[in-house]
């Protein structure tokens, strides 16, 4: 791990002029900053005096530092999305919302395998073997890995999206940063509402809530969704659906004010989801004579998926996910703080079969099949005060997650025949069918099927015990100092035997019986160990064996920050951050484990409130240093595709601004932006390409503009437009881009170039705001992408599939509140 001085002053020619431009951007920045808010403040006066009702922006209270302050007093860069652009946009989940959040990338195409990506960091390894890089927390409990992530939104209040390390704060691996979904709590508030919603593509979707009081110290919240959609692509020989499906979710919350100084709150989160897996389109030709593709696979001939129809024939293309949590919080206050105890456990049991070879050929069919059972419990205990000149939060957690995981590859005895051809140079199955044929030996190698699978084992605990204090130096100068230390311990372990293909085995000893094995140099119990998805020399060397591996790691992640509030209206912050997320396993590599890694993040920036209150605006930079990031990689330069281990070091230096105005009491605009230059510093594919001093992918620049204007309608009600706008550029590919298919150049189509989104909804409220309805209008303006390649067929059929995003989403939704 670098030294801070190595962290403080990277050494090189390039990386000091990288400091000084980013030192020279930086203040200009402040400076344009300060001269506009003069410039602002002049204006405001003069705006003040023509418009005596212009309103202020509403204060956004956050508990991003453990304790509740208003958002413009927190020292962290982060951004808040409301109730109300989760409405105006439709947003069923957080994969909704990501265009919008500059600096975040929410890959949710497979919901129980979601990748989350911030500041251009991520885990890229899909087993249970490791942990997540950006940890998603809900009501402050932390949601686990991917597969319990990416769930409905029901009755959110607001999502905290915090950048860089928080460690210290929010605990288990965050190293690249945390997404706080908060929701609402009972009240003592008799309220409901029913929310029908339409839409193309035979989109339907009704959600509730009803919070009841049950006497003055308990109340009763419940929430429940149905929603389903018959998906926008179809199977062009089937017309079936290739995206459709259905999500019922249930979330019910008991309030309880058990005295003047404790309460508790009980909640349960249930949810089940039913949708056809990932589709893929296949970009290859097929000769008409022989229906095989070009092998081996030029990109030079891929075609644009946008033009080219869409198959599958896997068996129970579906994805699947039956979830449930249940969360107690206790909270006493006693009169030198509160203590908050939180007990949570979580379930969730996954399915996700998807097609990989993009056709109907039972000659080229292969797919791929994640199966797994998880279950979490999560303990927490915390102490926070105040006096006069400290604010502190203490506590201690504990952490235990067991999980099941198999990764299944499902073929035919045919498209093995078909591998076998390209990767032996022999047709295999061919040619004995056709030998058993000539004897009238009567068995049939063909339409059987092949499976392989790689089970794998975690049992893991984590114990933690953390500290914050903030001291207010004086009246205008905080300083603040936190410490966690960690410690995790896992027990891992991989399965992996021979293939199963019950029938096709049955035949072949009927041939080895009959000695026509035998005459060819083979035999049945040959055949029986040649495996053709996990056939690398250490699975191979494995097969059959249990292997188990234990290991622990433990960290001290400290935090360290400065604020001054030049005025009510202006703070500078900087601060310095350490990340941490434990080591773990490669889940297709018997014994292979990899140390922890570590981020470090410097920081500074400057939140100010302008206009007389309607102005708020944030501003930050940063650069961090990221060691041993470990990342699942597949390896397509072999004759069969293998998973390995890749090691990492990266670093990068961004920037970032949010703004927030509220000009009219009518019109209210906002708008995010974020810059970053992510590069390798040291790092060699398992291709043996040099990536040092490469960009890791990330675009140089996003954004995202919104707005809503609201029109009173007097005894008619009201009426309000909301426009929402979002940019993301092109990636930065580097020369293993391709080889991943997450970024390039082909003839026809690109991946990563740069994309739009545009959101619009329209509604109208009656006078009392009892019945509200709405039209609106995802991906306003139907700009569609290429988003990735399948090429887990690629090097043994030469198949290579494609994804594309989604078309434009429009609708009509009506909703009345009791």
């Amino acid at each position: 791990m670098p030294s801070r001085h190595a962290l403080l002053t990277r050494t090189g020619e390039g990386d000091v002029i990288k400091q000084h431009r980013l030192a020279a951007a930086i203040r200009r920045t402040m400076l344009a900053a300060v001269l506009a808010s003069t410039a602002w403040s002049a204006q405001a006066q003069d705006a003040q005096a023509a418009k005596p009702d212009a309103t202020t922006l509403d204060k956004i209270v956050v508990t991003a530092q453990s304790r509740e302050q208003e958002l413009q007093d927190v020292p962290i860069a982060l951004q808040v999305v409301g109730a109300d652009v989760i409405e105006s946009t439709t947003a069923t989940d957080i994969g909704d919302l990501d265009m919008f959040i500059p600096g975040l990338e929410v890959s949710d195409d497979q919901p129980t395998q979601a990748r989350f990506e911030l500041r251009g960091l991520s885990t890229g390894d899909f087993g249970i073997g490791t942990d997540p890089t950006v940890g998603v927390y809900v009501d402050g409990v932390y949601a686990g890995r991917g597969g319990g992530t990416v769930l409905p939104f029901l009755d959110v209040a607001r999502i905290e999206v915090l950048k860089g390390p928080q460690g210290t704060l929010f605990g288990r691996n965050t190293a690249a940063g945390a997404i706080s979904i908060v929701t609402q709590r009972p009240s003592q508030e008799r309220e409901g509402r029913v929310r029908v919603r339409v839409g193309n593509d035979d989109r339907r979707s009704v959600d509730g809530t009803l919070n009841l009081p049950a006497g003055d110290a308990v109340a009763l919240r419940f929430n429940v969704l149905h929603d389903e959609t018959g998906g926008w692509l179809r199977d062009a020989a089937t017309g079936e659906a290739l995206d459709g499906g259905k999500t019922d979710a249930l979330r019910a919350a008991l309030g309880w004010d058990i005295s003047a100084d404790t309460r508790l709150l009980l909640t349960w989160d249930h949810e089940k989801m039913d949708r056809r897996a990932r589709p893929t389109i296949g970009i290859v030709d097929l000769d008409p004579d022989t229906g095989l593709p070009e092998y081996p696979a030029d990109p030079a001939h891929y075609r644009d998926p946008f033009d080219q129809p869409a198959y599958t024939d896997v068996a129970g293309n579906d994805e699947t996910r039956d979830f449930d949590g249940v969360t107690l919080q206790l909270e006493h206050d006693f009169t030198w703080g509160r203590l908050t105890a939180t007990t949570a456990w979580r379930n969730f049991d996954t399915l996700n079969r998807a097609e990989e070879d993009a056709t109907n050929r039972a000659y080229l069919f292969i797919d791929t099949a994640n199966v797994e059972d998880n279950t979490t419990w999560y303990q927490e205990l915390r102490f926070n005060g105040s006096t006069d000149r400290l604010d502190w939060v203490a506590g201690a957690s504990w952490f235990k997650e067991r999980a099941r995981q198999s990764s299944v590859v499902d073929l035919t005895s045919d498209s093995v025949d078909t591998a076998s051809g390209y990767v032996l140079g022999l047709p295999l199955f061919t040619v004995l069918q056709s030998v058993a044929d000539y004897y009238g030996v009567p068995v049939q190698l063909f339409g059987n099927p092949w499976q392989e699978s790689y089970d794998n084992t975690l049992d893991a605990k984590a114990y933690a015990l953390f500290g914050d204090v903030i001291w207010h130096a004086t009246d205008k100068l905080n300083l603040t100092f936190g410490l966690r230390y960690t410690r995790d311990e896992k027990d891992f372990s991989w399965f992996n035997d021979f293939h199963t293909a019950d029938e096709l085995n049955q035949a072949l000893q009927v041939l080895d019986a009959v000695g026509i094995l035998g005459e060819l140099g083979l035999s049945a119990e040959q055949l029986a160990m040649m495996d053709l998805a996990f056939s690398d020399p250490v699975s191979m060397a494995n097969k059959g064996l249990l292997n188990r591996a234990s290991n622990s790691w433990s960290d001290w992640s400290p935090r360290f920050v400065v604020d001054y509030h030049f005025s009510d209206e202006t703070m500078a912050f900087a601060s310095l951050a350490k990340g941490y997320k434990a080591g773990g396993y490669n889940a297709f590599s018997p014994g292979a484990h990899f140390d922890n890694e570590d981020v470090w993040n410097l920081e500074a920036g400057v939140k100010r409130s302008l206009a007389g209150g309607r102005l708020q605006f944030e501003a930050s930079a940063y650069h961090y240093r990221y060691d041993n990031r470990q990342a699942i990689w597949l390896d397509t330069t072999t004759a069969v595709p293998r998973y390995v281990i890749n090691v990492s070091d990266l670093s990068a230096w961004g920037a970032e601004f949010s703004a927030r105005w509220q000009p009219t009491p009518e019109l209210s605009l906002d708008a995010n932006a974020a810059w970053i230059d992510a590069t390798y510093d040291d790092y060699v594919t398992p291709d043996g390409i040099d990536l040092s001093g490469e960009p890791t992918g990330e675009p140089w620049f996003s954004a995202s503009v919104g707005g809503s204007y609201l029109w009173d309608l007097a005894a008619s009600g009201s009426m309000r437009l909301s426009v929402r706008h979002a940019y993301r550029g092109a990636g930065r590919c580097n020369d293993a881009s391709g080889t991943q298919g997450t970024c390039g150049h082909y003839p026809a189509f690109r991946i990563g170039g740069a994309s739009n989104r545009t959101d619009v909804q329209l509604q109208w409220r009656s006078p009392q705001d009892r019945w509200s309805v709405a039209a609106y209008a995802n991906n306003l303006f139907d700009n569609r992408y290429v988003t990735g390649l399948q090429q887990y067929g690629t090097t043994v059929f030469g198949t290579v599939g494609a994804t594309i995003s989604e078309p434009r989403q429009y609708g009509l939704e009506a909703q009345y509140r009791f």
